[in-house]
């Protein structure tokens, strides 16, 4: 296994949580601007009223893209296993 291979595994990995997580996390984080944006303009300081809303966002990203998340990952996993072979040599 060379080290060209080492780095292209690497940057995959990487790759792929990145593609994976960014959806999710870039839904909580304009929730949790509008929230703030909204906790400013009314002085409203309740904590629940931050976090709350970022985890009903988070599970609803979770439920609509799940299938997606989970197929994507698959199929990254089954090529990493098709790969081993060439990983012997």
């Amino acid at each position: 296994m060379s080290l060209g291979m080492v780095i292209a595994l690497m940057r995959n990995g990487i790759f792929e949580i990145l593609v994976l997580s960014a959806p999710v996390l870039l839904a909580a984080l304009v929730v949790g601007l509008v929230v703030a944006i909204f906790q400013a303009t009314t002085s409203i300081q309740e904590q629940t009223l931050t976090f709350v809303p970022k985890i009903m966002t988070i599970l609803a990203m979770l439920a609509l893209l799940g299938g997606w998340m989970f197929s994507s990952l698959t199929d990254y996993t089954i090529a990493l296993f098709n790969m081993i072979p060439q990983m012997v040599n």
